[in-house]
């Protein structure tokens, strides 16, 4: 019973911040007031910490939570409070400035409380309402085209993820006759499915999964994402393409199909090699970004198909923080004077290829039992060899480079390493690929770096260019969702000149 009150204190955390957020609208609200607004946005955070240390897994009527659940929740309310504590500032002087901060409040809001649900119908409903809060953000700017184009096209991507849940989670609800999600997955209750029905739930899962993920073939709408303003960017890329790795980690006893591990792999690694191809080809810091946060969500969607769901959330978790990071400093990217043209790099061989080897084995011996072990160490090894090759750009040398390298990674793995400790008990049943099956994804992955390093070294060769191309393209959004001329930058200047 106690530990209800830990769900009922951050149900109460949550509603002050919807009613500051409602308040705020309010015309003759002083302006001042945002920075109240801003810090109350802790609020949630810090009931979700302290339920986390006192309460554990809890139930209260539909909520339900586990070490993931709040962990979630902390997460969000950080990531919120940090966006708008930078947006007051920033978005200082827009015509929708109250908006975007009701908006942003009720987008993260709803986030927390999809993940804080133990209901199957509460989870459908939530599932969708912090994809049309980032449709609402992206629409505020109503004299400009393009976002008005890119808002409905969000619009119609993200109706068809959020109907792929609904049809699942009634489905799963009525053939299983249980609605509480995690009586509905117990193996008792799954046993009572046919195979065709599992597999149609599986592809819903995984379709309702990439779409915010921005991965491919419905990558379009995460390139053209880059008209929105960038405490909205922040949001999305540090915490609603994030989604789908928590939805496939909350259905993971009924995704436990092959196939559909294997299709989630095959779309998730072309969403990687996509999206690392856009971020080297383009110039633009914000579309490097973009390209990045696909990639990104690939590979944690690669870890969900492997089994590794603890892994995938401790990814997104970090992955959300740095991200969230560089595009708020998006604005101080600016060139240094004298630091212009070609940097010379190292060589990968032979030291960087050594120094990799050496760390993936390293990890392949020291954990046994580690999901998604191969792929780990071989990634592993290709950061250390590719920062080897960077490590030239240190003036204090290479070697104090390595050095300063060593104890971030070491860092880095301690963290992971606490984070799945911490989340042990709220780990996802696991599913353990057949071995085939890893390897498989290992040599797939060495494959494409190797061809990628052949490629980079033949730059003239005409494939290399075509697959330059390509990927520009790729990387390129629609006419309609970019503006050659900032029109409604004019159209603000002619009304300032008629009121003076």
């Amino acid at each position: 019973m106690a530990a209800q009150w830990f769900i009922w204190g951050w149900l109460a955390a949550v509603a002050i911040v919807f009613i500051s957020a409602a308040a705020w609208l309010h015309p003759r609200m002083p302006e001042r007031y945002v920075h109240v607004h801003v810090w109350l946005l802790l609020l949630p955070g810090a009931a979700a910490a302290a339920g986390w240390i006192g309460a554990g897994n809890a139930e209260a009527g539909p909520w339900r939570f586990d070490a993931v659940s709040w962990l979630v929740a902390v997460y969000i309310s950080l990531l919120s409070w940090a966006i708008q504590r930078f947006a007051v500032r920033y978005l200082h002087g827009d015509r929708a400035y109250r908006r975007y901060f009701s908006l942003l409040t009720w987008t993260v809001s709803a986030a927390s409380l999809t993940w804080a649900s133990g209901d199957m119908r509460l989870v459908a409903v939530c599932w969708g309402l912090p994809l049309m809060g980032l449709v609402a953000l992206t629409a505020l700017k109503k004299e400009w085209r393009p976002a008005q184009f890119v808002a409905r096209q969000m619009a119609v991507v993200f109706s068809l993820s959020w109907l792929a849940v609904v049809i699942a989670a009634v489905w799963l609800g009525t053939a299983a006759g249980e609605w509480q999600l995690a009586s509905a997955l117990s193996a008792e209750r799954l046993a009572r499915l046919d195979a065709w029905e599992k597999a149609v739930m599986n592809g819903l899962l995984i379709l309702a999964a990439i779409i915010p993920a921005g991965q491919w073939p419905f990558h379009r709408w995460l390139m053209e994402s880059a008209v929105t303003p960038t405490p909205v960017s922040a949001v999305m890329h540090a915490g609603l393409v994030n989604a789908g790795g928590l939805l496939l980690w909350r259905f993971s006893p009924l995704f436990h199909e092959t196939w559909a591990h294997v299709a989630l792999f095959l779309i998730a690694f072309a969403s990687i090699l996509i999206g690392t191809g856009i971020s080297l080809v383009h110039v633009d810091y914000k579309r490097q970004l973009v390209g990045s946060t696909m990639a990104q969500m690939g590979v944690m969607l690669v870890q969900c198909a492997l089994g590794a769901y603890g892994a995938a959330v401790v990814h997104l978790v970090l992955h959300g923080l740095f991200k969230a990071t560089l595009f708020l400093q998006s604005g101080s990217v600016v060139p240094r004077v004298g630091r212009a043209g070609l940097r010379k790099t190292g060589s990968l061989w032979p030291g960087g290829i050594i120094l990799g080897v050496l760390l993936g084995w390293a990890f392949w011996q020291a954990a046994p039992h580690e999901p998604a072990r191969l792929l780990s160490a071989l990634l592993l090894g290709a950061s250390a060899a590719v920062a080897w090759g960077r490590l030239a750009d240190f003036r204090e040398g290479r070697w104090m480079g390595l050095a300063a390298v060593a104890v971030l990674a070491f860092g880095s793995e301690t963290v992971r390493h606490q984070f799945l400790t911490l989340l042990g008990q709220g780990e996802a049943t696991v599913f353990v690929p057949p071995a085939a099956f890893e390897w498989t994804v290992g040599v797939l992955f060495a494959m494409a770096a190797l061809t990628a390093a052949w490629l980079a070294n033949r730059r003239t060769s005409a494939l290399a260019v075509r697959v330059y191309m390509h990927l520009v393209h790729l990387g390129e959004p629609r006419p309609a969702a970019m503006e050659a001329h900032p029109r409604y930058l004019a159209s603000y200047l002619k009304e300032g000149m008629a009121h003076e």
